[in-house]
């Protein structure tokens, strides 16, 4: 509570009173009578109901006060350095130090990368709290008049979602930390057309192998029949190949020359070597074994640059053969559609693939496997047709 009190050696009056844990003493120039006590009763009553209400303001109260103009000069560099800390490109360096710990050195390179390109040029110098949902939608509309790769017109809306996710992540701890409501609602991803699945049938597989130069044949000899990621057959060593049980075990990867953990954990598997894929390796260990940890690798003992690889030996080779252009990804498809043609059991199929479950095999690939997935009724018939004539 503020109450008057009166300075002995001049008997003038002041305010005595306790704001935010500290004590204050505002003089006055009204020396100590009753006619003065109730001229600044007033103010006195105003003063006690601002401080109980937590409305009190020093500046507005006493202008002229020297407590007033420090406590302001305070407040307003107090306010700079938070207003600093809320800038976004501020923020964001906070964020990526709180979240790289977690990241993979190639997803931090893109992270980075995605920031310096697209957000700090529109969002750096604005507080990451005063950044509306408007501008964010303007933001997205911006990115698709960006040119996209190989000579597209713009970016492809599977690009300006994985530029816009990261955004989505970083207003929404933004808002839980400074208490505002992210202007991240109602933006939803934007559609992405279905693209098809195009692998190779075992002609082409064959012609492919007939063709290809002869210090890759084996590479895609195991790529086409163990359906690996580009990354794990890229970073397979030695040491997990077990010739005797005749399995390949998928332990690492290499993502932009970096070795790491599997994609995820049901990438973790053991894959069974066909007898063309046993042969294959048997041969490449004679070359390999002693120059390099890595099953495939450069004349350096490396292990081999997929870019590279892709452009110098893959799409010549395609367009040699005048096969329609695919990544080489498409050697992953090859091998599940060729399992799944032949009959293997699709549980095993999906272990082999490295997924969960078998949902994601035939969301994908039930329609080159017209046997197992018929729907034209005719499995019905041919059931009915062989139980009607056992009964008669």
């Amino acid at each position: 509570m503020a109450k008057l009190s009166v300075r002995k050696p001049t008997n003038n009056l002041y305010f005595d009173f306790i704001h935010q844990g500290m004590r204050y003493r505002e003089q006055t120039e009204l020396l100590d009578s009753k006619a003065n006590r109730r001229l600044l009763q007033k103010k006195l009553d105003i003063l006690n109901a601002e401080l109980i209400t937590g409305t009190f303001d020093y500046v507005n109260s006493f202008p002229e006060s020297k407590i007033a103009r420090r406590l302001s000069k305070e407040s307003l560099e107090a306010e700079a350095i938070q207003s600093s800390a809320y800038l976004f490109k501020n923020f964001i360096v906070e964020w990526i130090e709180e979240n790289k710990l977690h990241w993979r050195d190639s997803h931090l390179v893109n992270i980075q990368s995605m920031i310096n390109k697209y957000y700090l040029p529109i969002f750096g110098e604005t507080r990451v709290d005063r950044i509306t949902r408007a501008e964010l939608l303007k933001f997205r509309t911006s990115l698709s008049k960006v040119p996209g790769r190989n000579g597209r017109i713009s970016l492809s809306n599977n690009r300006i979602n994985k530029i816009m996710n990261p955004l989505r992540r970083i207003f929404e701890e933004a808002a839980d930390r400074y208490d505002f409501n992210t202007p991240f609602v109602r933006i939803k991803i934007l559609k992405i057309p279905k693209s098809d699945v195009l692998p190779f049938s075992l002609k082409e597989v064959s012609y492919i192998l007939e063709n290809v130069r002869p210090d890759y044949q084996t590479y895609y000899l195991t790529r086409f029949f163990t359906g690996m990621r580009t990354g794990e057959i890229d970073g397979l060593k030695w040491k997990f190949v077990d010739f005797e049980l005749r399995i390949i075990k998928i332990r690492e990867t290499v993502v932009a020359g970096e070795e790491s953990y599997t994609k995820t954990d049901a990438s973790q598997r053991d894959i069974s070597m066909s007898q063309p894929v046993y042969d294959a390796l048997v041969q490449q260990y004679k070359i390999t074994n002693n120059m390099s940890k890595f099953v495939f690798c450069n004349k350096k003992g490396e292990c081999i640059e997929h870019n590279n690889v892709t452009k110098r030996v893959w799409y010549p080779l395609l367009k040699y053969l005048k096969l329609e252009k695919r990544r080489p990804y498409q050697t992953r498809h090859t091998a599940a559609t060729l399992w799944l043609a032949s009959g293997e059991s699709p549980e095993w199929i999906a272990r082999q693939m490295g997924h969960s479950n078998t949902e994601m095999l035939f969301k994908v690939y039930s329609r080159y496997v017209p046997n197992l997935t018929r729907q034209d009724g005719s499995a019905m018939e041919k059931l009915l047709r062989q139980g009607l004539e056992c009964s008669l």
